[in-house]
């Protein structure tokens, strides 16, 4: 497989040979789906909690006598049918969101997200990527001058300049390989790879 070598000017100049086992994979739309449902989920905190008819503020006195009003019996205001009343299945603060993927699958699962992005044309490849100061606008008006508004970095060096550049860039994200993931790569319209990061693509996903 070859990616295209982008200049400064985010020109293609030539092209990099990739290897096939990361970027010429065939493209599984369900195995994509569920490695990037269970990145959300696992990083969902079981942070919420509800309380159940024992919990909530009430009187135990009877609201309105067994018989004779017309209306449905009633033993106490906390019933989960009443407004105000307890949740018959609270949500709990320890409830358990993370979803179980193999570490085969998810390979397989990334490797298919870039090899999709090469033949979209959204993933290209640079020589590297700095900055000379820890400046948000000299970033910036470099990702402008490629043409880029929305991108996400796959450095295999990332020094401090580079990173504060770019934290405060709403639309771009700067990761080393090891923390690429698959909600980024799918988001992200253009995914950069610098020469190094390929290497450490292929041991990790091939």
């Amino acid at each position: 497989m070859q990616l295209e070598l982008l200049n400064e000017q985010g020109q293609a100049t030539s092209k990099v040979d990739a290897p096939d086992t990361v970027f010429a994979r065939d493209y599984n739309e369900a195995l994509v789906h569920q490695i990037v449902v269970a990145f959300q989920a696992n990083a969902r905190q079981g942070t919420r909690a509800q309380m159940d008819r024992g919990e909530v503020k009430h009187t135990t006195k009877k609201p309105f006598r067994q018989k004779g009003t017309g209306r449905a019996r009633a033993g106490m205001t906390s019933s989960p049918l009443w407004r105000g009343g307890g949740r018959i299945f609270p949500n709990r603060p320890d409830e358990n969101f993370s979803h179980k993927v193999n570490k085969k699958m998810y390979r397989a699962g990334m490797a298919a997200i870039l090899s999709q992005l090469a033949r979209d044309g959204r993933l290209a490849v640079v020589d590297s990527l700095s900055v000379d100061a820890p400046k948000t606008k000299l970033l910036a008006a470099k990702f402008k001058a490629m043409g880029l508004e929305s991108v996400m970095v796959i450095a295999d060096q990332i020094d401090e300049n580079l990173a504060l550049a770019s934290r405060n860039l709403a639309n771009v994200l700067v990761v080393e390989p090891r923390y690429a993931d698959p909600l980024s790569l799918v988001f992200y319209k253009k995914v950069l790879v610098t020469k190094g990061a390929i290497e450490q693509l292929k041991e990790m996903y091939a």
